[in-house]
């Protein structure tokens, strides 16, 4: 059973910080890539940002330069470390694990940041 469970999000005053991770387990982690997503009220879910197994790369160009992404393939865990956060990253944070070969793809629950001071 594949399992993805985000953690750290919580309530941040504009111009603040919050790490969040997302903990893998019934996958061959090393294998998948992993992605943050977020979903703000009446809008459609945005891709934040990815990191291949490899370990590269990509960011919306809305956190670009704020929000770096990590991964922990001894400890099968992503990270989302985000700062300088505004009132527009107010959303639900959902950490995505994708293995392209036989398009599997997994979602976690979601983690509910608020950006407000």
């Amino acid at each position: 059973q594949v399992q993805l469970v985000e953690s750290g999000g919580g309530l941040v005053q504009p111009g603040g910080s919050l790490r969040l991770s997302c903990a893998a387990s019934g996958i061959i982690f090393r294998l998948y890539a992993m992605g943050w997503y977020r979903q703000a009220p009446g809008k459609q879910r945005e891709l934040v940002a990815t990191i291949t197994r490899g370990g590269n790369t990509n960011f919306a160009d809305s956190v670009k330069g704020r929000f770096t992404i990590s991964r922990d393939n001894a400890k099968n865990t992503v990270s989302l470390q985000m700062n300088s956060l505004k009132a527009e990253d107010t959303a639900v944070y959902y950490c995505n694990a994708n293995y392209i070969p036989t398009t599997s793809d997994y979602w976690g629950q979601g983690t509910q940041v608020t950006v407000s001071s």
